[in-house]
């Protein structure tokens, strides 16, 4: 069925039709059983008409442009006025909280009432039925649902989740389920089980999973260095992304083919405007190692390990696939360049030992050849570039 609409909010109008089920999918409270526990959280959030990804950063309240890149995966050169069509699904990073059994995010997104705005309307259009119009009256205290005033904030409280699951850190992720999607597939897709997903969102059978609705999804994280005294601990990278930190000046990626260890080196980008930090620190570890490098006298990477206000912390970490690893350090050649490949190419960074072999390798050229990505590259027989 076709259902037309006008969509208006502070930063965006426009009049979209929109093709829906019959049924409206309903929003959904996820489990989260430690009471007063933070943490960080993805949900979808499928965009009901033409925007920008400026105008969802300014919707979601996003502090920092990059976090809605690295949770999508985009280059972090993507501009602010990128293009987001109607009906494209973004992840959206949000801090959440667990009080009485559930997860909502904590405080915000603060949405200000427009003229000709209601509590549906917000709800299930402006915010795609994340929420319903119950969630936002009860969390915000309003006594009748039909009357809300323009300028007006309200909270309106996403689904979400903390803690660990089937023994691993995870980050809880609120997947968007697609028409023809099965618990089984969904499961098979993100790295979890049947049983897993049932659990964590109260399924009985294969029957109780609607299209349209937003589930619970435990993307597994990456192990790492990073202390707990650091200003971004824990970092919960979820496989097959990355996550900017220490204001932007590190990279982290996630795979699993990189034995679940996250993998960071220097952005080379510029610090975020809003710290004290002019440029970005120092990354080195012993011996002038610098951060994402491997040794090329032993089977040691300099890894990340946290930040303070002055500092980025590093140390020195053993890499668990030697031999391979030590091929590749006899060559000199930096994790970072697979972190560029990464990024040119659009794919999660795997396993340095596992995915690439490095051989004949003069002192102005090397030529890499790619053996492990398997079905990505195929194809491709040597990569060139300058060192």
């Amino acid at each position: 069925m076709a259902v037309c609409f006008s969509f208006s909010h502070r930063r965006a109008a426009a009049s979209v039709c929109l093709f829906t089920l019959l049924w409206a999918a309903a929003a959904e409270s996820f489990q989260c059983n430690s009471t007063g526990v933070t943490c960080s959280a993805l949900v979808d959030y499928a965009s009901p008409n033409a925007t920008t990804l400026a105008a969802i950063q300014s919707l979601f309240n996003l502090p920092a442009f990059t976090s809605l890149l690295a949770a999508n995966r985009f280059s972090p050169s993507t501009p602010t006025t990128q293009n987001v069509s109607p009906g494209q699904t973004l992840k959206i990073p949000f801090p959440c909280i667990c009080a009485n059994g559930t997860g909502v995010s904590n405080r915000i997104p603060v949405y200000t009432v427009v003229h000709g705005d209601s509590l549906y309307h917000i709800a299930a259009e402006v915010f795609s039925g994340l929420v319903t119009y119950q969630d936002i009256q009860r969390v915000n205290g309003i006594p009748d649902a039909n009357k809300i005033e323009p300028g007006q904030k309200l909270w309106v409280p996403l689904p979400c989740s903390c803690g660990d699951v089937d023994g691993h850190k995870v980050v809880h992720y609120g997947y968007l389920v697609p028409n023809g999607s099965t618990v089984d597939g969904i499961a098979n897709q993100f790295g979890t089980t049947p049983d897993t997903l049932s659990t964590l969102n109260g399924l009985a059978g294969p029957n109780d999973l609607e299209a349209g609705a937003i589930i619970d999804v435990p993307l597994r994280a990456c192990d790492s260095m990073i202390s707990n005294n650091s200003v971004d601990y824990p970092l919960l990278v979820p496989n097959g992304s990355y996550a900017l930190t220490a204001n932007d000046c590190v990279k982290c990626d996630c795979a699993s083919a990189n034995n679940w260890m996250l993998q960071c080196s220097p952005s080379q980008m510029k610090p975020t405007p809003n710290n004290t930090w002019r440029s970005c620190p120092s990354m080195n570890c012993q011996q002038g190692l610098l951060l994402g490098n491997t040794s090329s006298s032993s089977c040691n990477t300099c890894a990340y390990a946290g930040y303070s206000n002055q500092s980025i912390f590093t140390t020195t970490a053993p890499i668990s696939t030697c031999s391979g690893s030590m091929e590749l350090a006899s060559t000199g050649v930096s994790i970072t360049v697979f972190n560029t490949l990464s990024d040119l190419f659009n794919i999660p960074l795997l396993g340095v030992a596992t995915s690439f072999l490095a051989e004949d390798i003069p002192k102005i050229t090397e030529q890499v050849s790619v053996t492990g990505l398997q079905g990505i590259f195929r194809g491709i027989k040597k990569l060139h570039y300058i060192v």
